[in-house]
């Protein structure tokens, strides 16, 4: 369809993207070159996951490409953007967020399974660059690689002298790559979504040093569900990060996600889920509901499997879909498989935006209470905490309203009654204070391998949100306003891409010291200053989660 778009122009496409090819093992790629950067959108890594490999692990792309021209828009996996019976009550209350490019709604397809590759003009295979692997996030429901075009990165890495290369893979999100359920695990094919991943990697391995790139070289990178996605792949098999006797990569960068708790994939809640789905797809009575659901046309299946609460509802952070432990892919719940080691420990910068929580506290307006919180908290988010347990923990959080989120704003901001509450601890649970039980974690077990962490506050003061989760995709990755807060990001990371340590190489910014060292925040403070933070903020609520971790299972 994108490549209608050049039909209706008297200009020939070739005449205005200049094409370039590499070759690879199964064929010529051809893409283009505008602006300084070489583009391959959307080359296909693995077989199209579709009839008796829809609901089945990635199978290795099996055909030869022969020659084959890179699509200007590389073909989205289906999307969950908001549940099918949901209100456009939604719609409204989130109109300002949604403009923004990564939340637009996508029109997917099940042959999905490709990765995209840019590089600045010139790069040939031979030159080495290191290679950023991007993991998108959108609350393992939604998300795709066209909306993360990695140009504007490059554009800055050029101008500084740190070339890399960008590769953003399309995984499988929603009941599409993560539908849980006991028949699913009996049929081997739980956490599809990170599967098809870890397959973009294989393939990054197998490929990337045609592209110009060194496969020696990976840092893996995500957002969001896409951090938690990175902290997964260094869980993946107990650990084991190596193909062809080697490793896939060799640093992370996770912002705004570490560890996402879960119960296992055939737990009850897990199950409802899956029920569900067979419910609404009309397979109940069928004597095998997996087979009768990769039978399904694909929009029956797709409005099935949209019809359980989306991330964008009342349930929020309650997730019908997200890595469970099956115990082979994740072991265990990834919390647990840290603290026993089971992972492949490199070299990360880890970190989170102020107000984590807000964006997923706007549905609530009816948790405006102790006990209303604790009442939602357990039935949408933790079914294995007692009512006290969780009573225990609200109480960690201050009822003054200039306590909650958007912090440091007084009594401005409360959208309803008791919603800074609700955010401050939303966003603590799911991210900044899991991030700083994880590190803690880490800093024990592997002791010698250097963690640097961050929190961002450069849009103190945007209405009710504040510093809002993702608003580092505006800031940093799109780089919308060319500030000290995009620049300084930006070089720490290039940096770290080249020398694994955001210290070494481009200079001009203060030196970020190690989360090891003293528990010290890089605090990206403002959008045109940096300065230091202790990590020790909220520590009551921060020792209650750590010693009860255990029942903090979605």
């Amino acid at each position: 369809m994108a490549d209608s778009l050049w039909a209706g122009l008297a200009i020939p496409r070739n005449e205005v993207c200049g094409m370039i090819t590499v070759q690879i093992a199964s064929g010529t790629i051809v893409g283009n070159s505008l602006a300084g950067i070489d583009t391959f959108n959307g080359i296909p890594f693995a077989d199209p996951p579709t009839g008796n490999l829809r609901l089945a692990p990635p199978q290795k792309l099996s055909k030869n490409l022969g020659t084959f021209t890179t699509p200007l828009l590389p073909p989205a996996c289906p999307q969950m953007f908001i549940s099918t019976g949901s209100s456009s009550l939604i719609m409204q209350l989130l109109s300002s967020f949604l403009q923004f490019p990564f939340l637009q709604p996508i029109t997917g397809q099940e042959d999905c399974l490709n990765i995209s590759v840019q590089r600045p003009k010139g790069t040939k295979a031979g030159d080495k660059l290191p290679v950023a692997f991007w993991i998108y996030g959108g609350g393992f429901q939604l998300g795709a690689t066209v909306t993360y075009d990695g140009s504007s990165l490059l554009t800055s890495a050029v101008a500084q002298g740190q070339p890399f290369i960008y590769v953003a893979v399309n995984y499988r999100v929603a009941g599409f790559g993560f539908l849980p359920g006991a028949e699913v695990l009996r049929n081997g094919s739980a956490n599809l979504g990170l599967l098809d991943q870890r397959m973009g990697l294989q393939w990054v391995a197998d490929n990337i040093a045609a592209f110009g790139g060194d496969p020696d070289k990976v840092t893996i990178w995500g957002e969001s569900a896409g951090a938690m996605s990175v902290f997964d792949q260094m869980l993946l098999y107990g650990g084991n990060a190596t193909y062809n006797n080697k490793p896939l990569f060799r640093g992370a960068i996770m912002n705004s996600g570490t560890a996402a708790p879960a119960e296992r994939i055939d737990s009850p809640k897990a199950q409802a889920v899956y029920n569900n789905v067979v419910s609404k797809a009309g397979c109940s009575g069928s004597a095998d509901t997996l087979a009768c659901l990769r039978k399904l046309p694909y929009n029956t299946f797709l409005n099935a499997v949209n019809s359980v609460p989306s991330i964008f509802s009342y349930s929020s952070l309650g997730l019908s879909y997200l890595p469970r432990p099956d115990g082979v892919v994740l072991q265990d719940s990834p919390e647990v498989l840290w603290e026993q080691g089971k992972y492949y420990a490199v070299p990360m910068i880890v970190g989170d935006q102020e107000d984590e929580g807000t964006l997923f506290s706007i549905f609530q307006t009816d948790v405006t209470s102790t006990s209303s919180l604790v009442n939602w908290l357990s039935q949408y988010m933790f079914f294995n905490a007692t009512k006290t347990q969780l009573t225990q923990l609200v109480n960690t959080y201050d009822t003054a309203i200039s306590s909650g989120s958007p912090f440091r704003t007084s009594i401005f901001n409360d959208l309803y009654p008791g919603f800074k509450r609700t955010a401050a601890l939303l966003g603590d649970l799911v991210f900044t204070l899991t991030r700083r039980m994880e590190l803690t974690v880490a800093s024990q077990v592997n002791p010698n391998v250097p963690i640097w962490s961050y929190l961002s506050s450069y849009d103190y003061g945007t209405p009710f949100l504040g510093t809002f989760h993702a608003s580092d995709i505006l800031q940093v990755f799109y780089g919308l306003l060319p500030n000290n807060a995009m620049r300084s990001t930006r070089t720490y990371f290039f940096n770290f891409f080249y020398n694994l340590d955001p210290n070494v190489g481009v200079k001009g910014y203060s030196k970020w010291p190690k989360w090891t060292d003293n528990h010290q925040l890089m605090w990206f403070e403002t959008a045109d200053s940096n300065s230091l933070l202790a990590d020790d903020f909220r520590d009551d609520s921060y020792q209650w989660i750590v010693k009860n971790k255990a029942v903090l299972r979605v």
